[in-house]
This record gives C-alpha cells, structure tokens and sequence, in this order.
C-alpha cells in the first residue's frame, strides 16, 4: 500500500495538477524544495524542533474511562486538541512556513474554515516573522467570531470572501487566485491534504506524526495495534495524518468519518466519498459533489472545518481500494456527541471531531471490551461554544 503514489504524484488515479500554466512553474519549484527538504537533517531538526519546543509534541495519548465503558471497548485519545493553537493544523502550517522561508517567500496565503488552519498559519507567520493573509468565508466568519479575531490579534490580514456559498470552497478559489497572480513571492499553505501535487502527499508527510506516534503509544500502552482507527474527514488531513502510519497493518480497520449534514438523502451535506462522483476542485481529481452537469454541488455542514464539497485524493484512493471505509453523521448527531464527550470526559471536542465521536457512539457492540479505538481528536471545541449554544440543542 505505501507505493500508491505514482511518480506523477497521484494516487492511482487520483491527485494531479489541474492548474493554470503560470502556476506549474512554482508547483515545480515547491516539488524539488520539498523533496529537498525531508532530506536535510537542518530542515528535519529545525522542525523537530519547532514541534517539540513550540507546539508541544508528542502530544498525549489519554484514556477515557468513562467514554469506554459507555461504548463497550477500550478507546483511547490521540489528543492534537492539547497542541499549541488548539489542533492539528499548527503542524503542518509550521512545516510549510519553514519550507517557505527556505524557498525565499516571506508572504504566506491560507484559506481557512473553521478557522484552526487560519489560526495556525497566522500563529506560525508570527513566530517567523512573515506577512500572512487568510482568505475566509464571511459564513464562516460570522459562525467562528472568535478565530478570526486571534488571526488578526496576531497580526494577520482576514479576508472576507462573499461569493457562492461564503464558506470554505469559496475561501479556497481566492486564495488560489491571490496565488496566481502572486507566485514569485508568495507561498500558499494549504491546510488539508487536498489542491495540486505535491500538497496532497506534502500535508499529508507533515500530518503523518500524529499516526507515528499514536502507533508507538498505543503498542507502549497496551502492547498490541488498535483494532479501529476512527477520525473526521473534511479535506482529510487529521484523518490522513493518522492513518497515514496505519495503512500497511491489514488488521487496523480504518474509518474515516463525513459530514451528513442533515442528512445523506437530503441536498445538504458533506459526504463527497459517499455520495460524490471524481471530478476536478482546486487542482486535483478527486470524490467531488457535483450535480448531473458536472457543476460542484453545494456542501453543508454544522461544522465549518468539513463544510468542504470535495475530498483529499489519497482518501479516494483509500475508498476505492477498500483499505479505508468511509461512513458519516449528521449535524444532530455530532450536536449530541459534542455534549456527550464533555460530559463523561471532560473534554470539549470540535465539532467536527465530534462527528468521530458520534459515529463510535452509534456503533456501541461492534467491539469486544477489550478491542482497542483509536479516536484522533482533531481539535478543541472552544471555537464552537458559542455555535453551539446558540442552537439551543444541548442541554446545560
């Protein structure tokens, strides 16, 4: 399974680079940089470094007693909530920032949704003193008041994008199209493991310590593999991060968990590896909503990090090949595991990691009690209290 990827960067038939031809020429240079950069030790101890000292790795792996009892098995945290900016996209946003820095690009792009990624760019052009500017759905703006207001407190420029659907998808065209008139100066930092080669597997590379060291954790822990690895897929980058280190072990299910919005059978949801065709969105072939005329399909959901319309392309090779099944939850139903989680852990989730919450949660008697669930909790769920509680679905 590790050598999927082609020498074109896809992953069968999948990824590719479906961009104008003013952006080949800096997709190339970021191919042999990044190429160049896994393989020098100064690049690997600085961020090594960075990682440990700044953002907090190895971040912890923590029991849930109560949670497993409630579900019949025993589940363990893979808490990147503890990260420096609250998720896991600090980790990936530190590592590009750095591969910007030795390129010679001191101005960053990012697109954003819920805002973890926006944070973490700005977070890491604040610590290395680079202009950033964060293009971000005024939907979403408005349902993540208060990332946008740590962006800007630490020095970011938040764009407000009004066009289509004014959440993620839309964010991303922007950014995309700063980038292409912009190139020879800017870097563009995608935040999941989506956009033209080499992204997909570059974020991909950079998420891939969250599967490394849950791996390590878990054998250290309880001397053996977890049977079901579970995270949310938007983009996929937790996601793809953590199975990353799983792929090649047959007896680790892995399960990848969508958006079902308000429900699979309605238009308004975010299942594109359920219920979308391949198509092309933001320079790759992937899964994509799309309607019978090949125009991308409206996403939905409740939370604004998987509010995305189309998927990572390793993802979809994952799907068709049948290594990783790809199943979803509705708002509803994420809304209850937001409340369930702090109540028998004490731990807020993102809403969006609440969808993985929710689907362990409607699978109680799928595991023996001594089966092992590795959930990735992606993030905190400060960002979505106040969302949360203005929808009135939680009792307190």
């Amino acid at each position: 399974m590790s050598g999927a990827i082609n020498h074109d960067g896809r992953f069968g038939a999948y990824g590719g680079q479906y961009v104008p031809e003013t952006l080949i020429p800096a997709l190339d240079e970021l191919t042999k940089e990044y190429d160049a950069a896994i393989c020098d030790p100064s690049f690997v101890a600085a961020l090594t470094a960075e990682l440990e000292t700044y953002v907090g790795r190895p971040s912890s792996l923590s029991d849930a007693p109560r949670f497993s009892k409630h579900v019949g098995a025993h589940v363990l945290l893979k808490r990147e909530d503890l990260n420096h900016t609250g998720a896991h996209k600090i980790n990936n946003a530190i590592a590009q920032a750095l591969l910007a820095i030795r390129m010679g690009k001191r101005r960053i792009i990012a697109e954003t949704g819920a805002g973890q990624h926006g944070v973490a760019t700005a977070t890491a052009c604040a610590r290395f003193e680079l202009e950033c500017v964060v293009y971000m759905g005024e939907e979403d703006m408005r349902r993540q008041e208060l990332n946008v207001f740590r962006m800007r407190l630490m020095g970011a420029t938040v764009i407000p994008v009004r066009s289509g659907t004014r959440t993620l998808k839309d964010a991303t065209s922007e950014a995309i199209r700063d980038w292409v008139g912009t190139c020879d100066e800017s870097h563009y930092i995608i935040g999941s493991v989506v956009g033209p080669a080499p992204y997909p597997r570059m974020v991909r590379d950079f998420q891939a310590i969250i599967g490394r060291e849950a791996r390590a954790q878990v054998l250290e822990r309880v001397g053996r593999l977890p049977r079901t690895v579970v995270a949310c897929v938007g983009g996929g980058s937790n996601a793809m991060g953590t199975f990353h280190a799983f792929v090649g072990d047959a007896e680790v299910e892995l399960i990848g968990v969508e958006a079902a919005g308000k429900g699979l059978e309605a238009s308004e949801h975010s299942a594109s590896l359920q219920r979308g065709a391949p198509g092309v969105l933001h320079g790759s072939l992937s899964y994509l909503l799309q309607d019978a005329h090949g125009q991308v399909h409206p996403a939905h959901s409740i939370s604004a990090g998987l509010d995305y319309p189309g998927v990572g392309p390793e993802h979809s090779w994952l799907r068709d090949t049948g290594r990783a099944t790809y199943v979803s939850c509705t708002d509803a139903e994420a809304l209850d595991a937001f409340g369930l989680l702090g109540r028998l852990e004490g731990i807020i989730p993102a809403l969006e990691t609440a969808h993985a919450v929710a689907w362990i949660d409607a699978s109680r008697g799928r595991w023996a009690s001594d089966d092992v669930v590795l959930l990735c909790v992606s993030g905190r769920g400060d960002k979505d209290v106040a969302q949360v509680a203005q929808s009135h679905t939680i009792s307190v």
